[in-house]
């Protein structure tokens, strides 16, 4: 029972008035009043937390569950968000407590995974260059960092290529500007050298 009514009640009893009603009308009205103070206190601590903690801060882009956008108010109850469409998103400050914040604007860089085939024609000596034009590419970039290329497998209709590099920085658009360039990079570098990418093709042998 909140502080506030048992010391109504205790002012009520000493000037005379019979509070055994009252008590007994108190017992579920008391149980109704507490759930909400817990949540309300729920609310208020998941804020506080929020605060505190600072796991994302306005401006920052976060994804939570199905939804991703930047933060652009955080409130005692719920925290808003933009997403990518322009659409807002409002999230209860409890769950974005009790689940897990993905917070992009932290990220001090972007790894990246680049996977392409070539034509299984292509010859070793080919294929053992392509490493070598991918890091390439990735080298004329100066916001990109390369780590590593591999031949890793053989696909169904290509063989097929790892590559592996990092984008400095957090911003998405300048993780599409990279991308792109290094793409095209390695498309130039590889229609050079002549090397084929493949697509999905079917050979169909026929008996007599």
């Amino acid at each position: 029972m909140p502080i506030w009514i048992f010391a109504v009640l205790l002012l009520l009893s000493n000037v005379g008035v019979d509070i055994t009603s009252l008590v007994a009308g108190l017992g579920i009205g008391g149980i109704a009043i507490a759930l909400a103070v817990q949540n309300i206190l729920s609310d208020l601590f998941s804020s506080f937390s929020i605060y505190f903690d600072k796991p994302f801060e306005i401006g920052d882009f976060i994804v939570s569950g199905d939804s991703s956008g930047t933060v652009k108010k955080i409130g005692i109850k719920t925290t808003r968000i933009t997403s990518l469409d322009g659409e807002e998103i409002v999230i209860p400050n409890k769950e974005l407590v009790s689940s897990r914040v993905h917070n992009y604007k932290k990220m001090q860089k972007r790894r990246v995974a680049v996977h392409f085939g070539v034509e299984y024609d292509t010859p070793r000596e080919k294929l053992e260059a392509i490493p070598g034009i991918t890091q390439e590419a990735v080298e004329a970039c100066k916001e990109a960092e390369f780590d590593r290329c591999h031949f890793f497998r053989l696909g169904d209709s290509a063989l097929e290529f790892e590559l592996i590099y990092y984008v400095n920085g957090n911003d998405y658009n300048t993780y599409m500007d990279v991308n792109q360039m290094i793409l095209l990079g390695i498309k130039e570098r590889c229609d050079e050298q002549n090397i084929a990418f493949a697509f999905p093709t079917s050979t169909v042998h026929l008996v007599k």
